[in-house]
């Protein structure tokens, strides 16, 4: 896999120096559209709200001012090193997505798409580092994402598109786990709690109990679900420990074997 890192971050601050309305989203339009209208040039910059107030801006600033651009670029090359016999070539770029102020931009249903709805930006080679403004701005954050979203297409090229709960979670397991990442974590009782919810279930590919087994129950509340009686991010913290078997103690191991 070939990966190519495209700075985006001024690109979105300088669509910000525009005042709100209609010639931002004019000028919006015009940087992500290709010229004769057909599709998106700069398909990260679909999760951005470019009427987004000053929150956002500001936080553009702020990665700006740590160079999370330079780690960026600098996870996608070790992670691009480590699936260089994985097919595809593929555009990497940052985004902010506004899913603290923005009225657009749920949090759930958006990383849900951004987790395994990825077809098209797959087919149009670009893959979206996506930084949501509910999370403070850190370069730890901006590496776990950059790789993360280079791990993930990889592992979806090689066993194709989850379509079911089981998949879903061996899927993100996987990636978190080889991204780095530390979160989403739970303590063992609700580990295990979550294990004995999630094992009927493991088949399940409607909407409602997927968003509500992977972001748990805060999510069936913004969303108007039936609960599962699970703590938040509850089933890809399960994940995400049951594919970090060197952190494990030996009675944490799940006894389901493989999700799928």
């Amino acid at each position: 896999m070939k990966i190519e890192f495209v700075p985006l971050l001024q690109v979105q601050r300088d669509l910000y120096s525009i005042p709100r309305g209609p010639e931002r989203f004019s000028a919006y339009l015009k940087t992500m559209v290709n010229s004769d209208g057909t599709d998106v040039r700069l398909p990260p910059l679909v999760a951005m709200n470019p009427m987004a107030k000053e929150h956002i801006p500001a936080l553009l600033d702020a990665l700006l001012a740590l160079d999370a651009e330079g780690t960026a670029g600098r996870a996608c090359a070790e992670a691009a090193s480590q699936v260089a016999t994985a097919p595809g070539n593929f555009k990497v770029g940052l985004v902010v997505a506004d899913d603290l102020l923005g009225g657009w931009t749920n949090r759930y249903t958006a990383e849900f798409s951004h987790r395994f709805e990825t077809h098209l930006a797959y087919k149009r080679g670009w893959l979206s580092a996506v930084i949501w403004s509910s999370v403070p701005p850190s370069l730890r954050t901006v590496r776990e994402e950059a790789m993360a979203v280079i791990f993930r297409a990889a592992y979806v090229l090689e066993h194709g598109a989850a379509l079911n709960l089981g998949g879903m979670l061996a899927q993100e397991g996987h990636v978190m786990a080889r991204a780095g990442c530390s979160e989403p974590n739970l303590d063992l009782p609700d580990l295990d709690y979550t294990r004995e919810v999630l094992q009927p279930l493991l088949q399940a590919t409607d909407r409602p109990t997927l968003m509500v087994c992977l972001f748990g129950d805060p999510a069936a509340r913004a969303l108007g679900y039936p609960p599962q009686g699970l703590s938040h991010r509850a089933c890809l913290a399960l994940a995400l420990s049951d594919a970090q078997p060197a952190a494990k103690r030996p009675d944490t191991v799940s006894t389901m074997g493989s999700y799928d």
